[in-house]
């Protein structure tokens, strides 16, 4: 008798350190509100919408100690829209992130899955859109992907420990073609530097033919025509091109409570292809330049303030005049609690020049705000009411 106690006992001091050595989390981000859009394709929108400010999602993160500073990890997460229930990311189950991998403390982490490239990783946090303006005020499009509206499958990618302030990574994405190595491949470097009241960031991100079936532009669960995928107006015309490339940086300094930021980046369609109705830009590219101005302020520890403008140039392939978008934002975050806050954002947008479109036709270039539909002219306003909620 006494000896099956022991073993019963010896078992649950077992079962009690797999226990500790093991940790599965669930949590989640619930953000919904009221949106005023004053033209979206010639008309104004009343709506509700779900997260614009971070998108809404559940997920479950995992650790395993394997001992000498060795852990196995995992993520899986999944995006979902709060109004009707339905699965984000094209209806993919984890579309927002599904990898797992190893993680040294010594080295860093090799995760193997869906996952963020290095811009969104070491950039994106960057612009306001990451911080208090929501998708709303990303750059026109998301052109640069800083908002991470665009994810990579099939992707090993490394992040490497923190080493005083200094990390840094990359990405390979497979493009799973059989006879074509070079087809939907992706690829992404970057670094990143925080300590104390410095932030920088850098990253570089390249993909072939993005928008055909498969590539980085067209990898959600809905299927689409190639260069069907991008809806954007801002760029819509170029997503023939045979590789995107994206060239990104930014900083910020913290003074007391208030935070001043710039980021820059240089987007690259290259080698346009045949699909227009026009074929007259074939083999061509088209390049853009973006920067942008950022602040925000901590009035209380309850209150967050935020402004930013932002200017994106597009160089003209037919000679017409250059498509260019004046962006502003303007942000206010209020904390209930550590994890709920309600919150208002207004962005304004203002287009000049030319552009073209799906077609190959050069047409005057359009206001599109970020993930909305576009404006029948030259300026589109938006603003938003919103409550987001951590668990």
């Amino acid at each position: 008798m006494k000896k099956s106690l022991l073993a019963l006992a010896a078992l649950g001091a077992f079962a009690g350190v797999a226990h500790a050595q093991s940790s599965v989390t669930l949590y989640g981000i619930i953000d919904e509100g009221f949106n005023i859009n004053t033209n979206a394709g010639g008309k104004h929108l009343y709506n509700l919408s779900s997260g614009v400010l971070q998108g809404s999602r559940w997920g479950l993160r995992g650790a395993e100690d394997l001992g000498g500073g060795l852990k196995a990890i995992f993520v899986l997460e999944s995006g979902f829209d709060v109004n009707n229930g339905k699965s984000g990311q094209g209806g993919l189950l984890f579309g927002r992130q599904a990898y797992v991998g190893l993680n040294s403390a010594q080295f860093g982490s090799v995760t193997l899955g869906r996952q963020y490239d290095s811009v969104v990783d070491y950039v994106g946090p960057l612009e306001a859109g990451d911080q208090w303006g929501g998708y709303i005020a990303a750059h026109p499009g998301d052109i640069d992907n800083f908002n991470n509206a665009y994810r990579t499958n099939n992707t090993v990618k490394f992040t490497s420990a923190n080493y005083a302030g200094l990390t840094f990574g990359g990405t390979y994405s497979f493009g799973n073609t059989a006879g074509d190595f070079s087809h939907n491949q992706i690829w992404s470097l970057g670094a990143g530097y925080n300590n104390g009241p410095l932030s920088l960031g850098v990253g570089y991100l390249n993909a072939r033919t993005p928008a055909a079936s498969g590539g980085l532009f067209n990898n959600g669960g809905t299927a689409a025509a190639a260069n069907a995928a991008v809806t954007s107006s801002v760029y819509s015309g170029f997503a023939s091109a045979n590789t995107y490339q994206v060239i990104g940086a930014g900083g910020a300094y913290t003074f007391g409570a208030a935070t001043f930021g710039i980021t820059y980046s240089n987007i690259r369609f290259a080698n346009l292809g045949s699909t227009y109705a026009l074929a007259a830009y074939k083999g061509q590219s088209a390049t853009f330049n973006n920067a942008e101005l950022n602040f925000k302020y901590q009035l209380t520890p309850a209150l967050l303030v935020g402004a930013a403008y932002d200017y994106t140039r597009g160089v003209s392939i037919n000679g017409g005049s250059r498509a260019q978008y004046h962006q502003g934002a303007v942000g206010v975050d209020y904390f209930l609690s550590k994890r709920t806050d309600i919150y208002v954002t207004g962005v304004y947008q203002h287009a000049l020049g030319d552009t073209i479109n799906a077609a190959g036709e050069t047409v005057a270039a359009t206001a599109n705000i970020n993930n909305l539909t576009a404006s029948s002219s030259q300026n589109q306003f938006t603003a938003r009411v919103g409550i987001r909620h951590k668990f």
